[in-house]
C-alpha cells in the first residue's frame, strides 16, 4: 500500500504510518521537485532497490575510496528514506533509519548521503530534518521530549549535525579508515 499526504514532516504522520509498505511526499525545495519515499526493505520494488545501492556505493565506496561491507543487515530492519527528482527519477538524497535496538540502543540513522550534484542546496539539512522525525516515530507516546537518536557521524561533518541537536558521545575513531565520531540527540 503507498500513502500520499500533503505533509510537509513525517513528525506529522500518525504512528501507524510505519507499519504501512511506503510513503509518498512532493516537494520543492529550493527549486528542486523532490518526490520524498519512505519504505520498509520488503516494499522496496527491485529498481528502487538497486538504484539505491548503486547510490551508496557511488558516495561511499567510489568518491570516498573506501572498500568496506555495505550490505550490514541492517536494511533489513530499515526505513529506507529517498528523495527523487520528480522529472527525471533521478535518487538524489538517501538515509536509513533503525529503530531502538537494532544496532544500538536508540534509534539510529545511517548512509545518509546527497548527490554531488545537489550538495550546499539544503537538501542534506532536509534529509536529516526528515530522518529524525522517522526516528521519532518510534519513542514511546508518553515521552514528551525528542527520543534519543543515535549516529556515527563522519568526523567532518560534526557541525553539521551539531546544527540538528546532535552532541558528540564519544571519542573519534576510525572506521573503515575514515574518522568518525558517535553522536546523540
Amino acid at each position: 500500500a503507498i500513502l500520499e499526504t500533503s505533509t510537509p514532516s513525517l513528525s506529522l504522520f500518525a504512528r501507524d504510518s510505519l507499519e504501512a509498505h511506503s510513503h509518498i511526499h512532493t516537494l520543492s525545495l529550493n527549486e528542486m521537485n523532490l518526490q520524498w519515499q519512505t519504505r520498509r526493505f520488503d516494499a522496496l520494488e527491485v529498481r528502487q532497490l538497486y538504484q539505491l545501492l548503486q547510490f551508496r556505493q557511488a558516495v561511499f565506496v567510489v568518491e570516498q575510496c573506501c572498500a568496506y561491507q555495505d550490505l550490514d543487515d541492517y536494511d533489513l530492519e530499515s526505513i529506507h528514506l529517498l528523495a527523487h527528482e520528480v522529472q527525471s527519477g533521478e535518487l538524489l538524497a538517501y538515509a536509513r533509519c533503525l529503530p531502538p535496538g537494532i544496532k544500538y540502543q536508540e534509534s539510529s540513522i545511517g548512509r545518509v548521503a546527497v548527490a554531488p550534484s545537489h550538495r550546499g542546496k539544503g537538501l542534506g539539512h532536509e534529509l536529516v530534518r526528515r530522518s529524525i522525525d522517522c526516528c521519532n516515530l518510534w519513542k514511546p507516546e508518553t515521552q514528551v521530549l525528542s527520543y534519543a537518536i543515535r549516529i556515527s557521524a563522519q568526523a567532518y561533518l560534526e557541525r553539521f549535525y551539531e546544527s540538528h541537536g546532535f552532541i558528540a558521545a564519544g571519542e573519534l575513531f576510525i572506521e573503515d579508515g575514515i574518522w568518525h565520531r558517535e553522536m546523540c540527540r
